[in-house]
């Protein structure tokens, strides 16, 4: 039988390596975006056609799945996340969480329209130390209307510890001149 974590750990290496080889992290232009839904662009960004979030660098976590109405982030707790006591950072869980439900409400729109959180909670069940290799932020979309999405995420060890838990509202929006 596979250990969840070994599976976790070659997705991961298997993504960084199509990552590394494609646009990199950064922004995208608008002509790589228009005319996208946010399916598209989040596959897009998946595969490495378009640009990853810089963010995801800086706090070791990177897009491991999705798919409509559903976003999994894969992160890395380590030594640079710690906070003073030794547990990983509010913070940290706080910003896995938020990339998997944004991106579960991303995978929803359709071209030209976009979204912006309105509000987020965040409920923090157990102590992440630096013992925890991975976790996984998995965000699903609950509704998503022409002026609302709401969505829930959880987040999760290999072995299905809860560590986290968390929801959004998010308006949504025509943007314009894409």
């Amino acid at each position: 039988m596979t250990n969840p974590l070994d599976t976790w750990i070659a997705e991961e290496a298997h993504i960084r390596q199509r990552l590394a080889a494609g646009c990199g992290p950064g922004v995208a232009r608008p002509e790589q975006i228009a005319g996208k839904t946010g399916l598209e662009m989040m596959q897009a960004m998946l595969r490495g056609d378009m640009p990853s979030p810089t963010i995801a660098a800086t706090l070791d976590f990177v897009m491991v799945e999705v798919q409509r109405g559903r976003a999994v982030f894969q992160g890395t707790p380590g030594e640079a996340h710690l906070n003073p006591m030794g547990a990983v950072h509010g913070g940290w869980f706080a910003t896995l969480l938020d990339s998997a439900l944004g991106c579960a409400v991303h995978s929803m729109m359709p071209a030209g329209r976009g979204y912006t959180t309105a509000e987020r909670g965040v409920n923090l069940v157990k102590a992440i130390t630096p013992k925890v290799q991975r976790v996984r932020a998995i965000g699903t979309v609950i509704h998503c209307g022409r002026q609302l999405a709401t969505a829930e995420a959880r987040l999760v060890g290999p072995d299905g510890t809860l560590y986290a838990h968390a929801t959004t509202t998010c308006l949504v929006f025509e943007m314009r001149g894409v």
